[in-house]
This record gives C-alpha cells, sequence and structure tokens, in this order.
C-alpha cells in the first residue's frame, strides 16, 4: 500500500490533530526520565517505587511526578516536528496533547510549548495508554474524528480509530501501517530509531574509545617483564576485556544520572541519552547486563582478587556517579584511585603485587590528567558565561587553584619517576641509565597538557587528546622505545 499525503482542506482543518508525547514530541520517556533522578538522590528508593509499580502504572506515575521536579525545558525535542507542529497551529488547527505521562507533567509541557489547545493525560487512577487512549480519544472526538501522531506500536491501537496517522518513527514501522491499510498523513522518519543508527548510538554509549585506560590491566606483567608469559597473557587479555566490559555499564549508569548536566554542555548534550538517541529503559537494562556479566565470568574464570579488585572499582565508580563528582578535590581524587585500581586489578590476575613505586607514580600521573579534565569543564562553562560547571562542586574562581594543584601532581609524578631510578630499584634494567630520559619526556608531556588545557583547547577528556594529539603519540612512542633498550 502506498503512503497517503492529505493536503490542506477545511475538513482536516476542523479535525483535531493529537500528539503523543513520549518519544514523539521530545525524544525521551517521561516515566524513566523521573525514576532515575528519584533513585539518584537515594539507590536504595527503588524498592519504593518497586511498591508503587505493584499498585498499577497509574500510581507509579503520579508518585514519581510528585517526588521529582522536572525541568521540562531541557528535554531534547524533536525539532522538525514541533516546527510542523506551529505550522498546523498558525493555520487555525486544534492541538491536542494526548499522552500516558501523568497530567501534572503534561500540564508543564503543554504551557512550556505553548501549542495545545488541551490536555489528556494519565490521572492517579487511571493510566491513558494504548487501549486505554484510544478509548478516550474515540468517546471524545468520534470514530476517525481525530489525526494521530505517535512513534510506537503500541501506538496502532489508536491509529486504527484515527482518520490519519502521522508517524515519526523508523521506517520499520510504516511497514505495519500499511498493513493494517491505516492511512499515513505525514511521516518524520527518527534516523537514530533505525538498526544502524541504535547501533552507532550504542557503540557511542559504550565509549568504546574509553577502553584504551584499561590497557593499564598489563602495566603489572610488563613491568615484572613477563610479557612473553604466554598463560598470562591471556589473562591480561581476558582481564582487559572484562574490566571494559563493567567499565562501559558503569559509563552508562554515569550518563543516566548525569542527564541534566549534560544537557547543560555544549558537547556531552550529544551523548546518546542526554539526546534521547538510546531510551533510558534500553540504557537500564544494557548497564545491568553488562555488570553483571562481566562480574560472573571474572568470577569464574579468573583469580577471585581480580574479581573482588573489579567489584570494588564498579562501587567506586557508582559512588563516583551518585555523589563523589559533586565534591570538590574529592572527585580528582576518586578519578586518580579508579585509574590505579585498574593496575591492582591487573596484577591480581595474574598473581603480581604493583610496586610502591609504581602506585605512587600512578596516583599522581591521573591525579594531573583528572585535575584536567575538570579545568577543561570549567573554562567551557565560564566561557559560555556561567559560574559554575553543571554538578560539579567548582566555580570558576577555582580555575588558578585546579591549575596549580594539576601541574604540582604532574611533577610530582616525574619526581617518583626520577627516585625510583635513582633508588637501585630499577636495576633489573641492563641500561637503567637510559630511564633518566623518560624524566624529560615526561616533564614536556606533563607541561604540554597543560598549554593545551589553560588556553581553553582541552579536549573534556585528556585521555581522548592523548590519543589523537600527535606530538603525545611521539612522545609515547620514544618512551617506550627507551624501555625496550633499556631492557
Amino acid at each position: 500500500m502506498s503512503v497517503h499525503v492529505l493536503w490542506p482542506s477545511p475538513e482536516r482543518a476542523r479535525r483535531p490533530l493529537c500528539v503523543d508525547l513520549d518519544g514523539t514530541l521530545v525524544h525521551a520517556d517521561l516515566l524513566f526520565e523521573m525514576f532515575v533522578r528519584y533513585i539518584k538522590k537515594n539507590p536504595l528508593r527503588v524498592f519504593k517505587v518497586i511498591g508503587w509499580f505493584a499498585r498499577g502504572p497509574a500510581c507509579i506515575k503520579a508518585r514519581l511526578a510528585q517526588e521529582v521536579e522536572l525541568d521540562v525545558r531541557t528535554l531534547p525535542t524533536n525539532a522538525r516536528f514541533i516546527e510542523w507542529l506551529q505550522g498546523e497551529k498558525k493555520a487555525g488547527r486544534k492541538l491536542v496533547l494526548c499522552t500516558a505521562a501523568n497530567e501534572s507533567i503534561a500540564t508543564k509541557v503543554a504551557a512550556y510549548f505553548g501549542l495545545f489547545d488541551e490536555v489528556i493525560a494519565s490521572c492517579d487512577a487511571t493510566n491513558i495508554c494504548g487501549k486505554a487512549k484510544a478509548v478516550r480519544l474515540v468517546d471524545r472526538y468520534g470514530p476517525k474524528g481525530f489525526d494521530y501522531a505517535a512513534n510506537e506500536r503500541k501506538d496502532l491501537h489508536v491509529w486504527r480509530h484515527a482518520n490519519a496517522a502521522i508517524v515519526v518513527a523508523p521506517p520499520s514501522l510504516l511497514e505495519r501501517l500499511r498493513k493494517e491499510a491505516i492511512t499515513i498523513e505525514r511521516v518524520f522518519e527518527v534516523a537514530s530509531a533505525s538498526l544502524s543508527g541504535r547501533l552507532k548510538s550504542w557503540l557511542r554509549a559504550l565509549r568504546l574509545h574509553q577502553w584504551v585506560k584499561n590497557v593499564l590491566v598489563f602495566v603489572p606483567l610488563a613491568a615484572a617483564h613477563r610479557l612473553d608469559d604466554v598463560q598470562a597473557l591471556a589473562s591480561c587479555v581476558l582481564a582487559f576485556v572484562l574490566f571494559s566490559l563493567c567499565a562501559s555499564g558503569g559509563y552508562i549508569v554515569n550518563d543516566l544520572l548525569d542527564l541534566d548536566s549534560d544537557r547543560a554542555h555544549p558537547r556531552k548534550r550529544q551523548r546518546p541519552f542526554a539526546s534521547g538517541d538510546i531510551p533510558i529503559l534500553h540504557g537500564l537494562i544494557g548497564a545491568a547486563a553488562l555488570i553483571a556479566g562481566a562480574l560472573a565470568f571474572a568470577a569464574l574464570t579468573l583469580p577471585l582478587a581480580f574479581a573482588a579488585t573489579l567489584a570494588v572499582y564498579l562501587v567506586t565508580s557508582l559512588w563516583y556517579s551518585l555523589a563523589l563528582k559533586r565534591v570538590a578535590m574529592v572527585d580528582v581524587l576518586s578519578l586518580a584511585g579508579l585509574y590505579t585500581l585498574r593496575i591492582v586489578a591487573g596484577g591480581a590476575a595474574v598473581a603480581i603485587v604493583p610496586s610502591f613505586w609504581l602506585l605512587a607514580f600512578s596516583v599522581f600521573l591521573f591525579l594531573s590528567l583528572a585535575t584536567a579534565k575538570r579545568y577543561a569543564e570549567l573554562h567551557v562553562a565560564n566561557a559560555a558565561g556561567r559560574s559554575t560547571a553543571p554538578g560539579r562542586g567548582y566555580s570558576v574562581a577555582d580555575l588558578p587553584l585546579l591549575q596549580s594543584s594539576g601541574i604540582a601532581a604532574g611533577y610530582l609524578a616525574v619526581l617518583v619517576l626520577a627516585l625510583y631510578i635513582n633508588s637501585g630499584a630499577a636495576s633489573m634494567y641492563r641500561f637503567e641509565e637510559l630511564l633518566w630520559c623518560l624524566c624529560p619526556l615526561l616533564l614536556y608531556w606533563t607541561n604540554r597538557v597543560w598549554l593545551k588545557t589553560s588556553r581553553g583547547t582541552m579536549h573534556d577528556d585528556p585521555v581522548v587528546f592523548a590519543l589523537t594529539d600527535r606530538r603525545s603519540l611521539i612522545v609515547f612512542g620514544l618512551a617506550a622505545l627507551l624501555v625496550i633498550i633499556a631492557t
């Protein structure tokens, strides 16, 4: 069946246009938007939510609407669709917001957009969704007495009784409408909802580029000069994969808890969950699967010490996402600790205890990088005319302090390296004198990182900068060559 496009007519102008909210007007599911904000303050609240859910969807929507103050201005919107609605409104058409969201939230949304003449939404006792929505609209406007704009298969219950469908969805949904001979007035395709679009969004959500951080699990094995131990190397490779999967689950949780601050950031607002490219529910399921799977497989295949370290990393990471990232100075110390835990985990995977020198060097180096990350975020906020960075415990007045603290930490890392070489602990190297050349290389790289950061040209993640900066890659290559020759 071909798509029918209806041209303006007096009859069509008199027919109300009913518009769904979640996934249609906005790229979000308001129920889960409120859910993640509610449990963010206290994860134990999830048990209270389960109790509400047992009393029905309408109850949970009403209670969350009472408990959570949702800023509808930050929600990711469907710009092309809204522009079309504005044209319909100017043409004199009656617009009705018809949604399964609670009426208090729906009223706020309608007031914000200023397009709707009427609001039909769920109340404390009734969930206006699927068949219930179809019954309400037929009772209100009669069979074929309205047009309906929506985005999901469950909306078929309403489209069957509508005069025409406005579809905001991937092309796959259109086939179902055609099979049921539903007249399609207009289509707004959503690229992120297609199979390829979803795959790209998920790859971004997993932050595969961040997996390079987990190469740190190989450091204890390399420091012990055991990279030629095939069995130990295989254990490290497995540890790398499991740590990366668990970390990706943590990144998803972090993104879900950071929706508001990400949407206020010029780059982070394009992240899959902040932009609405991936539904929050899918993110919750994906994070749980990644974390549970990584922990279970680690406990079954690697030493329990590795699984325990991975669990400590996960708990610390979640604690960081929930609270620590908003505490000045504690946040950067936490990030430095999370980097160092990767080294500890790598040692646990192959029964190697990292040396004091290695752990001290790691803490100071990554404290410098974590501080640079915070400085870069605050610099962006300052350039945008804000006095603070959203979701962080700093103000622009702290920029000089962060700069001096970060540079000092970087220099301390160089000092630890020099003391290590001078202590005799590096006697395992045949030409240990060559290791002194590492100090000026590290000094140069540290200064370069902070020069870029202070100029505002640093990516908000120094790891991404290091992987894309040609001079940084040259420094890393020279350092590796020196270590190989010295060995």
